[in-house]
């Protein structure tokens, strides 16, 4: 019977002598891919597509300010804010009228600042917004139409 440790480095030098072998192979050799064919092989499968969009003042409606803006603190009533749909806390402040409350919404009021934070806002966005909010809570308000 053989002694096992002397065939151990026979068992080793074949795997390695392999993969020397494999390695070797490709030395020298020129690379035969199309640079250009393989970039767009690795292209990824969808694109994001980043644009600023400029809109321009006096355009936005009540609802899209209110769905940029307003609903941050409006939709969890974050510190303090009435929130949307709740005729009880909007009550007092609907008694103000649809000019009164947005006045208080350009001067800004408790933990809301001017304009609702929107400070690029019109003082028609402003108004837009307001009743687009405050109908939420039961008030009637007409939406100042945005001037096409």
């Amino acid at each position: 019977m053989s002694n096992p440790r002397t065939l151990r480095p026979a068992r080793l030098a074949m795997p390695v002598a392999l993969v020397a072998a494999a390695l070797l192979a490709g030395c020298g050799a020129q690379n035969k891919t199309d640079p250009e064919a393989t970039a767009s092989l690795i292209q990824p499968v969808a694109r994001v597509v980043i644009q600023a969009v400029t809109i321009a003042p006096g355009s936005r409606t009540g609802e899209q300010i209110y769905k940029s803006i307003c609903g941050a603190c409006h939709d969890a009533g974050a510190v303090g804010a009435p929130k949307t749909g709740d005729a009880a806390a909007w009550g007092p402040r609907l008694a103000l009228g649809h000019d009164g409350l947005t006045a208080s919404v350009i001067a800004g009021k408790g933990a809301m600042p001017p304009r609702g934070g929107g400070s690029d806002l019109t003082d028609t966005e402003v108004a837009r917004a307001v009743a687009h909010l405050a109908n939420f809570a039961g008030a009637s308000f007409t939406e100042p139409p945005v001037a096409q």
